[in-house]
């Protein structure tokens, strides 16, 4: 299987699957004596990890990560930093009597027309567990960009639509989001979405959920102006997570309703820098960094693995059934809000290392 690597610069390549003896990655290109502890890295993946609430999957994962390489007395090296994580809670039996049935939805089909292989133990390589490796990569990631740009650099995400149910994100309060089990940035509406989900688990299906990453601290000039677009990069990090169907960069596609003057961002100078009325252009110009705030958000589909009945076909070719049984998400969204920051750090520190090499 090829394309496991993410990056220019700053690269990390993961490895492993859902229900073998544990995943990681391997990152290379970070810089050296940059202070760094497995409780750095742990402080992200618990945001993502498993079974923290009857909102999310109840696999019980503790996801505890260990560094075995690129680090020397609390500070990278600058060589290859490995690190792993082990699988602890796995039931490949729930998987059982569905190993022949394409369930519909996931990637059961299109994995084994291209490598011949049916992996059924919750998905293998294409689970969302993959995801755990890449939380590791970006909390190294943010550690880096912390020191490179100071304080003002932050990325925090949040879930601004679950289901069919939005929230005010001129709302947007990180002690809020912080604070309960959906990442909502809208204190009035987490009682609606609690119950909205619970009715959505109870009745044997799943909603999907939009999610928004914001970055400040980021100077202008990163980016490239054609064919490595700081927000060309963003949106293909943000597609490559499971289960992601569309990014949105700054108004995205609610730009095509907007008017020119409406849309143009209106720029002026007030103590000597350079500002701006508005920011529909999400902190990129021209593929560039504007030095105003990261704005990009992307779509969830709903999680596939349901336990209603749906029409499939099994690897034999013939038509059957399927019931999804076993430890789900009913909106795997929520847990994606972690993994957004970390891809988002990546691309950005990729990016700033670029530029340096380039510019400075």
């Amino acid at each position: 299987m090829s394309f496991n690597t993410f990056g220019k610069l700053f690269r990390f390549t993961t490895w492993g699957e859902s229900h073998g003896p544990a995943i990681g990655c391997i990152i290379d290109g970070c810089p050296p004596l940059i202070e760094i502890n497995e409780q750095d890295i742990q402080k992200d993946l618990d945001k993502r990890k498993p079974g923290q609430s009857k909102f999310t999957t109840q696999r019980k994962e503790s996801d505890k990560v260990k560094i075995l390489s690129g680090t020397f007395e609390g500070k990278t090296t600058g060589t290859p930093i490995s690190l792993i994580i082990y699988n602890e809670d796995m039931r490949s039996k729930d998987y059982g009597n569905i190993k022949d049935k394409f369930r519909p939805g996931h990637a059961d089909f299109t994995y084994f027309k291209k490598y011949g292989i049916r992996d059924y133990r919750g998905g293998g390589r294409s689970s969302a567990r993959e995801t755990a490796a890449r939380v590791a990569a970006g909390a190294i990631a943010k550690k880096v960009l912390k020191k490179k740009l100071g304080k003002k650099f932050k990325v925090i995400g949040a879930v601004t639509q679950l289901g069919i149910l939005g929230c005010n994100t001129n709302k947007w309060d990180e002690k809020v989001i912080k604070s309960n089990p959906f990442f909502c940035p809208d204190k009035s509406m987490i009682k609606l979405w609690e119950k909205y989900l619970l009715s959505i688990r109870k009745s044997g299906s799943s909603c999907g959920a939009v999610i928004e990453v914001r970055a400040n601290g980021i100077p202008p000039g990163l980016g490239a102006p054609i064919y490595s677009k700081l927000d060309a990069d963003i949106a293909a990090a943000m597609m490559s997570i499971n289960a992601v169907k569309g990014v949105n960069i700054g108004s995205g596609m609610n730009s095509a309703q907007l008017s020119g003057e409406d849309n143009s961002d209106e720029m002026f100078r007030r103590q000597k820098k350079t500002r701006f009325k508005s920011n529909n252009a999400g902190g990129i110009l021209g593929g560039i960094s504007s030095g105003q705030e990261i704005v990009a958000s992307f779509a969830v589909k709903p999680t596939s693995s349901i336990l209603k009945k749906r029409e499939t076909v099994n690897k034999f070719g013939k038509n059957t059934s399927i019931s999804v049984k076993g430890r789900h998400d009913p909106c795997v969204g929520i847990r994606a809000v972690p993994v957004g920051e970390s891809m988002l750090s990546c691309v950005l520190l990729d990016h700033y290392l670029m530029h340096k090499a380039q510019c400075d």
